[in-house]
């Protein structure tokens, strides 16, 4: 297996290992949070998607989606996420007009993971060992995608987190 394979798998993997968690929720409660848990699991799922295809973007040089989000604050926002609304330092809110429905966020989540693995496989070592920068870090490209699936993982946690605090079920049993 070479080093983008690797790279591939490991994003395609924090994708069921994060997914896994939203069993229980539904539309009436993909935005809820709960006390002292500042995220929701729809504002999980696109500052996710975001994040993956920011990083997407510096290896394969596309843009994100039109298709997915929107930097128009009056957009309707049943089908796309207002990038604004789960960027770094956004606050979710509980209003669900202001976020995609749950299946709609899972499939844009989804199609993020599935962008970043495939720019991850195809990329060529120079592409993977270039130096970019990323918010504060400079890091490689083949470490940017080892944080992203990272990222994605930490926002599991906080979906497990906001699971205990609505009683729902435990997933791994």
């Amino acid at each position: 297996m070479t080093g983008q394979q690797m790279l591939a798998e490991a994003v395609l993997a924090s994708r069921g290992l994060l997914t896994r968690y939203l069993d229980g929720f539904d539309e009436e409660s993909r935005t809820r949070q709960a006390t002292n848990l500042p995220n929701h699991v729809v504002w999980c799922l696109g500052h996710c998607a975001l994040t993956m295809h920011r990083a997407a973007e510096l290896l394969d040089g596309r843009s994100i989606s039109e298709t997915d989000f929107t930097t128009d604050a009056t957009a309707d926002c049943a089908h796309r996420f207002n990038a604004e609304s789960i960027a770094l330092g956004s606050c979710p809110t509980e209003d669900a007009d202001c976020y995609p429905t749950l299946a709609r966020a899972l499939e844009i989540y989804e199609t993020a993971c599935d962008r970043l693995a495939a720019c991850a496989r195809v990329a060529d070592d120079d592409t993977l060992n270039r130096t970019v920068q990323w918010g504060a870090s400079e890091l490689t490209l083949w470490s940017l995608v080892l944080r992203v699936t990272f990222h994605n993982g930490m926002h599991g946690g906080q979906i497990t987190d906001l699971r205990r605090a609505m009683g729902l079920a435990r997933v791994i049993k």
